[in-house]
């Protein structure tokens, strides 16, 4: 079977697109999880299940830390000040919190803002459920998005309303319009443009914007995160990996996210008969696997499953493939993450617009940075507003009534006032002299 299918989640928002464009896809049940270390099978689900509940209880904190606007912290420190505070050389533990917050953030609990990477988890599975879908159909997602483009470009011929293969070189703007360069040496010029390029693709200043962006907004891109998450997928001839487990967590004795969760799709209701089991890394432990050959990857991926199956033969797999997120020029990355201790403000200048450049995607919405959803609402409402202006009149976001330009901050102060830096504090009096 051929490995090249496609995978994503799919919330209560986007589940009528999968519906009306009968997308094929099933429920993914993270509770269905096996445990390993590098001496096979070692049951420790005591310690995801006191993950849980510690879980819980600093999500609440986050929450209420939110509403308190208390100063923001690292997510290692929320989950410390909860009573999770678990030894370095604890790798069982290390594997469980790598599941619970790397997994799904793509960076790690120092790396991710505790406020606003529990917010944005907290927003989406409290509104929308808390079930993911995985995509299993052989379309890929991109059906919904060609279903959807279909409903008004003509298929007969070539719509010029959309660019296939077409890679953008350079964009200029002003208060007048902008006009977009090609690598080709095409040109398009608008009254207005949505930028959806991806965080990743900013920050690598592959698009070179005239004139250049201003400071505020510059300093916004290079503030985020972009993350890094990548799926290696192995088949084999027959599977030789418990069929009633969805998947397999598993403890290296001496490498946080070394291969860490296994997941099979040849059980029922996945792709049954396919002998396919995929591996998850993220961070840099992707960064580094995209660095090496697919021999190396492989090599080390079979070690693992060797270390953990050690009373089955694991083969060589018939099928073996990953993506290198990182070297594609249209990404550099998979999804954004909120550093610690970066403001709603900064945010915002993300967002904001440079003349009648806007922005929009994933890592401009503040509430669903890093899914899918996100960048579904960000380039709905983006579109909805430069309607507005085109149409003289205001529109409304959020609940909130807007007009013109988006709101952007040219100074961004510190969270501590200025009469905090004293001597009572540790500060030397004389330090505003340097």
């Amino acid at each position: 079977m051929d490995l090249h299918f496609f995978y994503s989640l799919i919330d209560k928002v986007l589940h009528f697109q999968a519906h009306k464009h009968n997308l094929k896809n099933v429920l993914d049940n993270s509770s269905s999880v096996l445990t390993y270390d590098e001496n096979g099978y070692n049951d420790y689900q005591d310690i995801l299940d006191a993950f849980s509940d510690i879980k819980d209880t600093a999500y609440k904190d986050a929450g209420q830390m939110l509403l308190d606007n208390i100063q923001d912290g690292n997510a290692r420190t929320g989950f410390a000040m909860a009573g999770w505070n678990p030894r370095r050389n604890d790798m069982k533990a290390q594997a469980v919190e790598w599941w619970n917050w790397d997994c799904e953030s793509a960076a790690s609990p120092e790396a991710s803002s505790f406020i606003f990477g529990v917010a944005a988890e907290n927003l989406t599975f409290n509104q929308f459920g808390d079930n993911n879908h995985m995509v299993i159909d052989p379309r890929g997602y991109s059906t919904v998005i060609e279903g959807e483009a279909s409903s008004f470009l003509h298929k007969e011929v070539q719509d010029r309303r959309l660019w296939l293969n077409t890679q953008v070189t350079d964009i200029t703007h002003s208060k007048k319009g902008v006009q977009i360069t090609n690598k080709d040496g095409s040109c398009i010029s608008a009254a207005y443009a949505i930028c959806t390029f991806s965080l990743g693709v900013l920050q690598n200043d592959v698009v070179q914007f005239h004139p250049s962006l201003p400071r505020w907004k510059q300093t916004a891109i290079q503030k985020f995160s972009m993350g890094t998450y990548t799926k290696i997928f192995l088949q084999f001839d027959e599977a030789f990996w418990p069929s009633n487990t969805s998947h397999f967590l598993y403890a290296s004795p001496t490498t946080r996210g070394f291969y860490p969760i296994f997941q099979s799709l040849s059980s029922d209701g996945f792709l049954p008969g396919s002998n396919i089991l995929f591996v998850t890394v993220v961070g840099e432990q992707a960064y580094r696997v995209e660095r090496q050959s697919d021999e190396k990857t492989k090599a080390e991926v079979l070690a693992v499953l060797r270390e953990m199956f050690p009373d089955k033969h694991v083969p060589e797999p018939t099928a073996f493939v990953y993506p290198r997120w990182n070297n594609e020029p249209w990404a550099y990355g998979s999804y954004s993450n909120w550093p610690v201790g970066t403001t709603l403000e900064m945010h915002q200048n993300l967002r904001a617009n440079v003349d009648r450049l806007w922005f929009a995607g994933e890592a401009t919405s503040a509430s669903y940075f890093g899914f899918l959803h996100g960048a579904w609402y960000e380039g709905r409402d983006t579109g909805e507003h430069i309607a507005a202006i085109l149409q003289n009149r205001c529109s409304t976001t959020y609940g909130e009534v807007t007009c013109g330009d988006r709101t952007h901050y040219d100074v961004l102060h510190g969270t501590t006032p200025k009469d905090a830096y004293t001597g009572i504090n540790g500060w030397p009096l004389n330090s505003t002299n340097l």
